[in-house]
Protein backbone atom coordinates (compact mmCIF):
# COMPACT_ATOMS: atom_id res chain seq x y z
CA UNK A 1 0.00 0.00 0.00
CA UNK A 2 1.92 2.78 -0.84
CA UNK A 3 0.31 6.52 0.05
CA UNK A 4 -1.95 8.60 -2.42
CA UNK A 5 -1.69 12.36 -3.12
CA UNK A 6 -4.74 14.14 -2.93
CA UNK A 7 -5.65 16.24 -5.63
CA UNK A 8 -6.87 19.81 -4.94
CA UNK A 9 -10.72 19.88 -6.85
CA UNK A 10 -10.89 23.72 -7.93
CA UNK A 11 -14.52 25.24 -6.76
CA UNK A 12 -16.98 26.58 -9.63
CA UNK A 13 -17.26 30.30 -9.96
CA UNK A 14 -20.58 30.27 -10.41
CA UNK A 15 -22.71 28.14 -7.63
CA UNK A 16 -26.96 28.80 -7.63
CA UNK A 17 -28.49 30.65 -4.50
CA UNK A 18 -31.01 29.08 -3.46
CA UNK A 19 -33.82 31.29 -1.74
CA UNK A 20 -35.55 31.02 1.02
CA UNK A 21 -39.73 31.58 0.84
CA UNK A 22 -40.63 33.04 3.30
CA UNK A 23 -43.64 30.81 4.97
CA UNK A 24 -45.73 31.48 7.99
CA UNK A 25 -45.70 28.82 10.04
CA UNK A 26 -48.17 28.13 12.99
CA UNK A 27 -47.43 29.09 16.43
CA UNK A 28 -45.74 26.02 18.36
CA UNK A 29 -47.89 25.22 21.52
CA UNK A 30 -46.56 25.49 24.73
CA UNK A 31 -47.87 24.22 27.65
CA UNK A 32 -47.87 26.76 30.67
CA UNK A 33 -46.74 24.38 33.47
CA UNK A 34 -44.01 22.64 31.35
CA UNK A 35 -41.11 24.36 33.22
CA UNK A 36 -42.91 23.82 36.75
CA UNK A 37 -41.96 21.03 38.74
CA UNK A 38 -44.80 19.09 39.80
CA UNK A 39 -44.93 19.35 44.11
CA UNK A 40 -45.34 15.90 45.51
CA UNK A 41 -47.05 15.53 48.97
CA UNK A 42 -45.42 13.36 51.77
CA UNK A 43 -47.61 11.20 53.75
CA UNK A 44 -47.77 11.76 57.20
CA UNK A 45 -45.71 9.42 59.52
CA UNK A 46 -47.10 7.27 61.64
CA UNK A 47 -45.73 7.35 64.93
CA UNK A 48 -46.26 4.99 67.47
CA UNK A 49 -46.94 6.80 71.03
CA UNK A 50 -44.24 5.79 73.25
CA UNK A 51 -45.19 2.63 75.86
CA UNK A 52 -43.54 2.86 79.91
CA UNK A 53 -40.46 0.45 79.75
CA UNK A 54 -42.22 -2.66 81.75
CA UNK A 55 -44.84 -3.05 78.65
CA UNK A 56 -42.49 -2.23 76.10
CA UNK A 57 -40.34 -5.39 76.92
CA UNK A 58 -43.64 -7.66 77.35
CA UNK A 59 -45.70 -6.47 74.67
CA UNK A 60 -45.28 -7.89 70.78
CA UNK A 61 -43.96 -6.15 68.22
CA UNK A 62 -46.69 -3.49 67.31
CA UNK A 63 -46.96 -3.23 63.41
CA UNK A 64 -46.93 0.88 64.09
CA UNK A 65 -43.35 0.15 64.92
CA UNK A 66 -40.66 2.52 62.87
CA UNK A 67 -38.85 -0.48 61.76
CA UNK A 68 -41.80 -2.87 61.76
CA UNK A 69 -41.59 -6.84 62.29
CA UNK A 70 -38.61 -8.32 60.69
CA UNK A 71 -39.47 -11.77 61.09
CA UNK A 72 -42.46 -14.09 61.24
CA UNK A 73 -42.86 -13.43 64.90
CA UNK A 74 -43.63 -15.58 67.82
CA UNK A 75 -41.40 -16.34 70.96
CA UNK A 76 -38.09 -14.79 70.94
CA UNK A 77 -34.88 -17.05 71.65
CA UNK A 78 -33.30 -15.61 74.76
CA UNK A 79 -29.75 -16.43 73.08
CA UNK A 80 -30.66 -14.80 69.58
CA UNK A 81 -31.34 -11.57 71.63
CA UNK A 82 -28.18 -12.09 73.54
CA UNK A 83 -26.23 -12.34 70.28
CA UNK A 84 -27.82 -9.49 68.40
CA UNK A 85 -27.06 -7.37 71.20
CA UNK A 86 -23.54 -8.25 71.37
CA UNK A 87 -23.17 -7.73 67.52
CA UNK A 88 -24.81 -4.38 67.73
CA UNK A 89 -22.65 -3.22 70.55
CA UNK A 90 -19.46 -4.64 68.67
CA UNK A 91 -20.71 -2.71 65.36
CA UNK A 92 -20.64 0.24 67.52
CA UNK A 93 -16.98 0.12 69.28
CA UNK A 94 -15.82 -0.76 65.25
CA UNK A 95 -17.62 2.58 64.05
CA UNK A 96 -16.10 4.76 66.79
CA UNK A 97 -12.63 3.04 66.01
CA UNK A 98 -12.36 3.98 62.20
CA UNK A 99 -10.31 6.24 61.23
CA UNK A 100 -11.71 10.03 60.29
CA UNK A 101 -10.05 9.67 57.00
CA UNK A 102 -11.75 6.05 55.75
CA UNK A 103 -15.07 7.86 57.36
CA UNK A 104 -14.19 10.76 55.06
CA UNK A 105 -13.41 8.91 52.33
CA UNK A 106 -16.33 5.90 52.65
CA UNK A 107 -19.09 8.15 53.58
CA UNK A 108 -21.66 6.11 51.86
CA UNK A 109 -20.84 3.09 53.17
CA UNK A 110 -20.37 4.27 56.65
CA UNK A 111 -23.75 5.91 56.62
CA UNK A 112 -25.03 2.79 55.46
CA UNK A 113 -23.61 0.60 58.05
CA UNK A 114 -24.98 3.25 60.96
CA UNK A 115 -28.61 2.80 59.63
CA UNK A 116 -28.37 -1.05 59.30
CA UNK A 117 -26.74 -0.53 62.63
CA UNK A 118 -29.74 2.05 63.87
CA UNK A 119 -32.35 -0.08 62.46
CA UNK A 120 -31.13 -3.30 64.20
CA UNK A 121 -31.20 -1.47 67.68
CA UNK A 122 -34.96 -0.48 66.77
CA UNK A 123 -35.81 -3.91 65.99
CA UNK A 124 -33.98 -4.75 69.26
CA UNK A 125 -35.92 -2.20 71.19
CA UNK A 126 -39.11 -3.75 69.92
CA UNK A 127 -38.71 -7.27 70.28
CA UNK A 128 -37.58 -8.01 67.03
CA UNK A 129 -34.62 -10.52 67.89
CA UNK A 130 -34.31 -12.42 65.25
CA UNK A 131 -34.54 -8.74 62.85
CA UNK A 132 -32.00 -7.11 64.93
CA UNK A 133 -29.84 -10.04 64.51
CA UNK A 134 -29.90 -10.04 60.17
CA UNK A 135 -29.78 -6.16 60.52
CA UNK A 136 -26.62 -6.52 62.66
CA UNK A 137 -25.45 -8.91 60.66
CA UNK A 138 -25.30 -6.78 57.53
CA UNK A 139 -23.93 -3.54 59.13
CA UNK A 140 -21.08 -6.55 60.31
CA UNK A 141 -20.66 -7.52 56.44
CA UNK A 142 -20.78 -3.61 55.37
CA UNK A 143 -18.21 -2.65 58.03
CA UNK A 144 -15.68 -5.65 57.16
CA UNK A 145 -15.55 -4.73 53.82
CA UNK A 146 -14.69 -1.19 54.72
CA UNK A 147 -11.87 -2.17 57.09
CA UNK A 148 -10.65 -3.77 54.35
Amino acid sequence: MAPVALEDIPEPDNLPMVEVSPEKLPTVPVSTEAGKPKKRRKAPKVVAPPEPAETQAAAAPSPDAAVGALTAGGETNPQTKQEAEELIASIDKRLNALPAQKVEEQKAQVSQVRNFWKDAQDALKSGDAEGAKTLATKAKLLLDDLEK
